[in-house]
């Protein structure tokens, strides 16, 4: 952690910062997957998951050629096996930088946007914007499977601890849910509240240790991405699965909200939006 957050020194995270309105993508700050990955113990060259990083951007504007303020929601889906993620402040300020930057049509922002971040996360991102009246015809998705958060459990670790995990016995194929996460950022130590999405065949899960060992990310430091990646590693490596997905929707900050995805069936997933983003 301690190499990781050297290397964040040089991000705006947790400092002042200008918020700059003429394009500039020198403000995209990427951080590499390596070190992390590595201290879950996973093979770089071989991952145990498929997946992708699904952003909105609630925030993005340009100026037509007539000076008219254009609106856009984006959607940005970042490959798993990218190099890097971006980091989100970084994001927010180059998205921003958009703001009173004439552009000559809508295709024009769609190349730049799917350059600069291309060239950020070392990997080619899909990007799709679309209009207020767009994103409303899509709405909101109920969260899928048990929701666990109604059950009577003690909880009194809020550190991570996987160790909390316990098998109930036999087998399951299973969707279950959580809106109780919560962990904070690596840097700011900023709140992350999220619903996580746990679906699985194989050796049964203990509801009850499944809930309380959401609860243990309650104090923990780590960014979305890193979160979920945990979790999957520690499901994959406490039970035997023969299928495991696992991804989390993160409640929007700074105009942006991340919402990691996780499996190991090497499938195009939906693009959710919950009642809290």
């Amino acid at each position: 952690m301690d190499n990781m957050l050297g290397k964040l020194d040089n991000s705006p995270l947790g400092k002042k910062s200008q918020y700059e309105t003429q394009y500039n993508p020198d403000l995209l700050f990427p951080i590499t997957r390596e070190g992390k990955r590595k201290a879950l113990g996973l093979n770089l060259q071989s991952l145990p998951f498929y997946g992708r990083d699904l952003w909105y951007a609630y925030e993005l504007s340009w100026l037509d050629t007539k000076g008219k303020p254009m609106v856009r929601i984006g959607a940005f889906e970042l490959p798993f096996d990218t190099p890097n993620i971006i980091e989100s402040k970084s994001f927010k300020l180059y998205l921003n930088s958009f703001n009173q930057t004439v552009f000559a049509d809508e295709a024009c922002v769609h190349r730049v946007l799917t350059k600069d971040l291309s060239a950020a996360a070392g990997g080619d991102i899909s990007i799709t914007l679309m209009t207020i009246e767009a994103l409303e015809a899509i709405g909101f998705h109920q969260a899928p499977g048990k929701c666990l958060d109604d059950m009577d459990i003690e909880v009194n670790c809020y550190d991570y601890a996987p160790s909390l995990l316990k098998k109930a016995g036999g087998q399951a194929k299973e969707v279950l849910c959580s809106h109780l996460l919560k962990s904070n950022c690596l840097v700011t130590g900023q709140p992350d509240w999220g619903s996580l999405v746990i679906e699985y065949e194989g050796e049964a899960i203990d509801h009850a240790s499944l809930l309380q060992y959401i609860c243990s990310f309650r104090e923990h430091h780590e960014f979305h991405e890193q979160c979920v990646e945990r979790v999957f590693t520690d499901l994959i490596n406490a039970f035997q699965l023969y299928e495991l997905t696992v991804y989390a929707q993160y409640i929007r900050r700074g105009g942006l909200d991340i919402n990691p995805w996780r499996s190991t069936k090497n499938i195009i997933p939906e693009q959710h939006r919950f009642i809290r983003q």
